[in-house]
């Protein structure tokens, strides 16, 4: 019998820990999105760590800037980024307030208002494929760079919140290098720090990065 899902919200000290602990952890809660439409709850399936100025991968890694600005801000806010000027991505920012870590949210499983997530999705092939990459997830959510800033964690009416949902059991919570990271994958796998719930349908592919060639 599959337990039923825990409408409790997370509470902001669930994020006030190192971004190792948050990323896994997060497995299995549940994101709600708040529209005027209704609402869109996504249960989620993948996500990447990003561990502040020490991480070149992070957004952070050379300082704060007006893009990255709520990243070094208090846990539990959402960070939204716009990248390749089309696609935008979400992240939970984690840690104490100034270490700058957070949470890239890669894919989920839409388990309630997949009829309005669809109708952001045209071109996906299943309800699989709703929230099956950072980007696709961000635009099934309608989310946008502006809710970047938005306490997650906040007591009143909130347009994102995470619920406590069914948290994933270790053995089937799965870790591997970062998608399209610099320096992760390879020899050694330097920052294995993607964490997926293992044979679920929802998980994106993993790309390994290709560096970009200078033009002559």
């Amino acid at each position: 019998m599959i337990a039923t899902p825990d409408r409790t919200p997370l509470p902001r000290n669930f994020f006030d820990r190192p971004v190792l602990e948050v990323a896994p952890d997060l497995l299995g809660r549940i994101l709600v999105r708040s529209t005027p439409d209704g609402p869109i709850s996504l249960r989620l399936t993948e996500v990447e760590a990003y561990d502040g100025p020490g991480d070149p991968g992070s957004h952070a890694y050379r300082g704060r800037t007006a893009r990255n600005g709520v990243m070094f801000g208090p846990p539990g806010h959402v960070y939204v980024y716009f990248t390749y000027g089309m696609w935008h991505c979400m992240n939970l920012v984690c840690g104490p307030d100034g270490t700058a870590s957070a949470v890239l949210l890669r894919a989920g499983e839409i388990v309630e208002g997949a009829e309005l997530a669809r109708k952001r999705r045209l071109s996906a092939r299943s309800d699989k494929e709703l929230a099956k990459g950072p980007a696709r997830l961000a635009t099934a959510l309608g989310v946008d760079r502006a809710l970047d800033g938005t306490d997650a964690c906040a007591t009143g009416e909130t347009p994102l919140r995470i619920l406590k949902g069914t948290p994933i059991p270790s053995d089937q919570v799965r870790n591997g290098p970062r998608t399209g990271v610099s320096g992760d994958g390879g020899n050694g796998d330097i920052h294995p720090w993607r964490y997926w719930i293992a044979n679920d349908p929802t998980v994106s592919p993993y790309r390994a990065h290709v560096p970009r060639r200078r033009r002559s």
